[in-house]
């Protein structure tokens, strides 16, 4: 009897919260963000309940409108190497930006996590949207959309070379004649290309998951090829069922059409499930969110996926203005999305920015009916798996306690690890090393 399909499960550790206002809440401890003791415990619980993963977002880019998580935050690969040493089997997955950095530092970089977590990192790619990150980094201007992923594609490229600069058995080691390496195992990169000019080595081996687990969130045409062709999980939000299985069915067909195995690209749709003991106490939750945030709280908040652009120009109540193609450069998905739904809806600016700042969730409602919502999404073809949020104080925590063991009891989820590594966990095939491979074939 074949055994059947489990879900996998993320936690998106967000400090105060994704949204301007969330902070304000009595039950939000106000230092989230740069508290180390409470991401330990997040990590703790998540680990104990068997999520796949922890994820952590980043940003390049601050001024005084950024919503209050990314004014002072962690930078990704610090905590993430710091929640190493007090896990053991969950994943640890950082953003970092291929517009913004060199291949030979990240790779060194993720290398290290890599090894320091026994092979449990993962690495979020993303381009950086928000214009003013060039301003940070010496930059005359920030690079166009379509420029940004060719730069991601060499990138990629490069840093997967020098991740296989060292075959797995080269380190002989052996102190009795002095042989502390085989030079035959050891391989320069020598890249000369577009964007990068990379010779290596690098100076650190692989771990014992190859190399670190790929995640990307593009939702553009060029993100959903790249995604499709070089990711092994997929980031993605959506607001029904209909629009997650379009999305699914897209990029495993996309996976397919760059002969790739379409089960080794896993999709994982964001949700920020509110859990109460009633449908009635989960709108409270809800309610009691919404409440927090002020109009010119939501329109900063919408202004940051517009360039940062100053919505307070505009009439409140008036329809949402004609913006051209202002955001096709930063969130290219996330600006068409709002500006084709205020236009189908004939919404004004106070009603898009209040959806946009404080989305009303698809997973709302007692355990039982989100754990149905989850199972729904996942038999219909919408998701291999969930990355998960706090959308409400708690809402982490609730799914974790409330949610997660319906999910076991149903056969949905596990209750142990499979393995020890990220890989391992995802059902992801191990990366040959390319040169060990090219000798086996002479």
């Amino acid at each position: 009897m074949a055994q059947r399909k489990q879900l996998k499960l993320g936690a998106m550790l967000h400090g105060v919260g994704s949204s301007t206002s969330l902070w304000r809440h009595p039950e939000i401890q106000s230092d989230a963000s740069v508290n180390f003791e409470l991401y330990k415990s997040w990590v703790e619980k998540a680990e104990g309940s068997k999520f796949d993963l922890v994820f952590i977002a980043d940003g390049l880019y601050i001024n005084e409108k950024s919503i209050p998580h990314f004014l002072n935050r962690f930078e990704p690969l610090t905590i993430l190497s710091a929640l190493a040493a007090v896990s053991k089997k969950i994943g640890l997955v950082g953003t970092l930006s291929t517009s913004y950095s060199e291949p030979f530092t990240v790779a060194r970089q993720f290398g290290s996590l890599d090894t320091i977590s026994g092979g449990r990192a993962g690495w979020n790619i993303v381009t950086s949207p928000l214009e003013g990150s060039a301003l940070n980094f010496g930059k005359k201007e920030h690079p166009d959309h379509a420029k940004r992923y060719r730069i991601a594609t060499e990138y990629l490229e490069v840093t997967r070379g020098l991740w296989d600069s060292w075959e797995d058995d080269a380190f002989v080691r052996d102190k009795a004649s002095g042989v502390f390496f085989d030079p035959a195992k050891l391989h320069a990169l020598n890249h000369e290309g577009e964007f990068f000019s990379v010779k290596g080595p690098l100076n650190i081996a692989r771990s014992k998951q190859g190399h670190p687990v790929i995640f990307q969130a593009g939702s553009s045409e060029v993100g959903k090829d790249y995604a499709a062709k070089h990711a092994d999980a997929i980031f993605t939000g959506h607001e029904t069922v209909e629009e997650a299985i379009a999305f699914y069915q897209d990029v495993k067909r996309r996976a397919a059409g760059f002969g790739r195995n379409a089960d080794e690209v896993l999709v994982f749709p964001g949700i920020g499930p509110v859990i109460g003991s009633t449908e009635e106490e989960a709108e409270r939750k809800y309610q009691e969110v919404v409440e927090l945030v002020s109009p010119e709280n939501a329109l900063l908040y919408l202004g940051r996926y517009f360039e940062h652009h100053d919505f307070s120009q505009y009439e409140l109540d008036a329809p949402f203005p004609d913006l051209g193609d202002l955001g096709r450069n930063s969130f290219q998905s996330t600006t068409d999305r709002i500006k084709s739904v205020a236009k189908e809806k004939g919404l004004t600016l106070r009603q898009v920015a209040l959806t946009v700042a404080t989305p009303r969730p698809a997973f709302i409602g007692t355990p039982e009916q989100v754990a149905d919502k989850v199972q729904e999404w996942f038999e219909a073809g919408a998701a291999d798996g969930f990355m998960v949020g706090s959308s409400v104080p708690h809402g982490l925590e609730d799914f974790i306690e409330q949610v997660v063991p319906i999910l076991q009891a149903r056969g949905l989820f596990r209750t142990e690890y499979e393995g020890d590594t990220l890989r391992g966990n995802l059902g992801l095939p191990i990366p040959e090393n390319r040169y060990a491979k090219s000798a086996e074939r002479v």
